[in-house]
């Protein structure tokens, strides 16, 4: 009897055991599902209504009439007009001005329009209005979106690009607030429902939007990186260098000229630089050490994924120790196989200017209801992180400053800011007169620093023809109050 009583209370004990851990498990599981619950709420809810698949943004743009979007100073960018009769047609009151950051909506959606889609078909007013549009069968008005553009900026660059394919981007280093970014050719957002066709088949690309998908040979914008790989390899020591350039510098069968053959005679660093020497760049390069040189590029994000909410192409650089020693001195001056974006280059120049740390490129402010009385949510400034040292940038910054000082972008000397940046000149056939105009750079001043990026197509040299794009922008942003 007391055996039969052992075996009982060892079985009952063991199912007692067996229930806890069953208990355990599917409260583990509940945990686990209250958990995703509450992430796919907070986390991947926006993403996935914003999905162009997702049924539930049909219900979304049927129930609300989708808000607008302002410039940084209350401007308005995009709204929606609704007709006596109930149509709602999306106005974009600056035609193409702001085409490709904007972008369009009801045909597909890009740029902020697809960005903000989702707080542009939310509504944020107060319960009693939706109730009372509920019982009116009206449609609730969606949330507005602040943006960081600036509409003078904007305007300026747009300009001054005029019918020149290329791109411009502005942005504020220290918050990387982008208050400007111009595409050519560009369209009007209001009509590419109506001109689909032709837009889409067109040779121009006019779609595309080059500041983020455009891809460039640097030119001489890419020696700023030459430059700091130089003062690495050489532990900083720049006052030793010395260049006598006589116009060209040759390794076989092959001749790297300066721009239009000038003899430049002889020179330090900082002139080298100033001047944009390509034989002298040329000569740098050859001596590099290549893994060292990649691993530089690529802490600058070439081959990387940018901190970006646009899409965009990858900059890219491909040199490799076992290449041709001419391949490594034209990927000394902004040539050979690299690749780079208009937006990456300004990124780059942004570190520069903020002592190395990269601020994410940001468009969005906050988001209000549509009256303007809520903030609904504010997007704060975010560091990407330290690129570069702040001794490299520093250095890097005194270098920029002398290619206004005394060299190719002299034309941007002013008394009421202080502008530092490199031009660049980037062939791209084997027509050597053909070039892209180029010019990064940024001013500081009585206001916070403000970096632009000027690509012109074909346009021929980055001093002549990008510089004065570039004023125009540093003119306007002094000429706000």
């Amino acid at each position: 009897m007391q055996k039969k009583k052992s075996v009982e209370k060892r079985t009952k004990g063991a199912d007692t055991w067996e229930y806890s851990n069953i208990l355990l498990i599917f409260t583990g599981i509940f945990v686990l599902m209250i958990g995703y619950l509450v992430h796919f709420q907070v986390v991947k809810s926006r993403d996935t209504i914003n999905n162009p698949y997702n049924a539930r943004l049909e219900t979304f743009e049927q129930r609300v009439i989708r808000g607008s979007i302002l410039a940084a100073d209350g401007q308005l960018l995009a709204y929606t007009r609704v007709e006596e009769d109930g149509t709602e047609t999306r106005i974009y009151p600056f035609g193409c001005t702001f085409s490709h950051v904007l972008g369009y909506s009801g045909y597909g959606r890009t740029g902020i329009e697809d960005l903000g889609h989702f707080q542009l078909v939310t509504f944020n007013a107060y319960f009693i209005e939706k109730f009372i549009n509920e019982l009116k069968e009206q449609k609730d008005i969606g949330d507005t979106l602040v943006t960081t553009l600036d509409v003078d900026l904007q305007t300026a660059a747009h300009d001054a690009l005029g019918d020149q394919k290329g791109a411009v981007v502005v942005l504020e280093p220290s918050t990387g607030n982008v208050r400007a970014l111009v595409s050519k050719p560009d369209y009007d957002p209001g009509e590419v429902a109506s001109e689909w066709s032709e837009l889409s088949s067109s040779g121009d690309s006019v779609l595309l939007n080059r500041a983020l998908q455009g891809l460039y040979p640097p030119g001489s914008t890419f020696k700023t990186i030459t430059l700091l790989e130089y003062l690495r390899e050489h532990q900083f020591r720049d006052e030793d260098y010395s260049f006598l350039c006589e116009g060209k510098v040759s390794v076989g069968n092959s001749s790297i000229s300066c721009y239009h053959g000038s003899r430049h005679g002889e020179l330090d660093l900082k002139l080298a630089f100033a001047k944009s020497c390509n034989s002298a760049f040329a000569d740098m390069g050859r001596s590099f050490h290549v893994p060292s040189f990649k691993n530089l590029v690529e802490q600058l994000l070439f081959n990387s994924d940018l901190p970006l909410d646009f899409p965009y192409s990858k900059s890219s650089f491909q040199l490799k120790a076992s290449d041709p020693e001419a391949l490594h001195m034209m990927t000394a001056i902004g040539q050979g196989d690299t690749l780079v974006t208009p937006m990456h280059m300004a990124m780059l120049m942004s570190a520069i200017a903020n002592d190395g740390v990269l601020m994410k490129p940001r468009f969005l402010d906050r988001t209000e209801s549509y009256t303007g009385a809520m903030v609904v949510e504010k997007y704060p400034t975010e560091e990407y992180g330290a690129i570069m040292t702040a001794e490299e940038a520093e250095a890097l910054q005194d270098y920029l400053r002398a290619v206004v000082e005394e060299g190719t972008a002299s034309a941007l000397q002013s008394d009421r800011y202080t502008a530092a940046g490199k031009t660049g000149t980037a062939e791209y056939s084997s027509d050597k007169n053909k070039s892209h105009a180029w010019f990064i750079g940024y001013v500081s001043g009585d206001k916070p620093d403000l970096v632009v990026c000027v690509i012109m197509e074909g346009a021929g040299s980055g001093s002549e023809y990008a510089v004065p794009v570039a004023k125009r922008v540093f003119e306007a942003y002094y000429a706000e109050e």
